[in-house]
C-alpha cells in the first residue's frame, strides 16, 4: 500500500538518493534546494512510502505564472493559502518502486491539494519522452519551455483545475 504524507527534514538523505537516481547531476535538486523547499513549502512537498520506505517524492512551489521559470530551482518563497499555480519542480520514484503506481499516487495527491486550495493550474516541465506519461493524467503539452535547466530541452505541461 502507498502512503502519501508531507515531507519532513529527516527525509532529506533518502530524498537526495532518489533524486540523484532519477535525474542527471545538472538536473537534480541540490541539498540546499531541498532544505529550502522542505522549510518553505512543506504544504506542497509530498513523499510516498511503501513498506515503511520512502518510494518517491513530488514537490514545487505555488507560483504567479502558468509556466515554470528557471529561478524557481534556486529561489523559493512560501506558498499562498489559496490561488496561484501549483508547480511541480520534481517528481521522482526510486527505481525499485517504479511501475507500482507511486507516481500516479503522488500526482493524484498533489492535484487533490491543488483543488482544495483553489489553484488555477498544475504546471511542470518535462523532457519530450515523458510528455505522453503526463498526458495520461490530463496534462496538456503547451509547447517548448524557455527553461534551460540542466542544459536540456523541456516542454511545458499544464493541467487546469476547473
Amino acid at each position: 500500500m502507498i502512503k502519501i504524507r508531507n515531507v519532513k527534514m529527516e527525509d532529506l538523505t533518502q530524498l537526495e538518493i532518489i533524486e540523484n537516481l532519477c535525474f542527471s547531476k545538472e538536473e537534480a535538486a541540490t541539498t540546499e534546494a531541498f532544505k529550502e523547499r522542505i522549510k518553505r513549502i512543506p504544504d506542497s512537498f509530498f513523499v510516498a512510502e511503501m513498506d515503511g520506505e520512502i518510494a518517491g517524492l513530488v514537490n514545487g512551489p505555488v507560483i504567479d505564472s502558468v509556466y515554470i521559470t528557471d529561478n524557481l530551482f534556486s529561489m523559493i518563497k512560501n506558498n499562498p493559502a489559496i490561488g496561484g499555480h501549483q508547480s511541480i519542480l520534481g517528481l521522482a520514484v526510486a527505481p525499485q518502486f517504479q511501475g507500482h503506481g507511486v507516481a500516479a499516487a503522488l500526482l493524484d495527491h498533489l492535484e487533490k491539494e491543488a483543488r482544495r486550495k483553489k489553484r488555477e493550474t498544475i504546471t511542470l516541465t518535462c523532457k519530450q519522452d515523458l510528455s505522453a506519461f503526463y498526458e495520461k493524467y490530463g496534462y496538456r503539452n503547451c509547447g517548448v519551455s524557455a527553461s534551460q535547466h540542466g542544459g536540456v530541452s523541456w516542454y511545458n505541461m499544464c493541467k487546469k483545475m476547473d
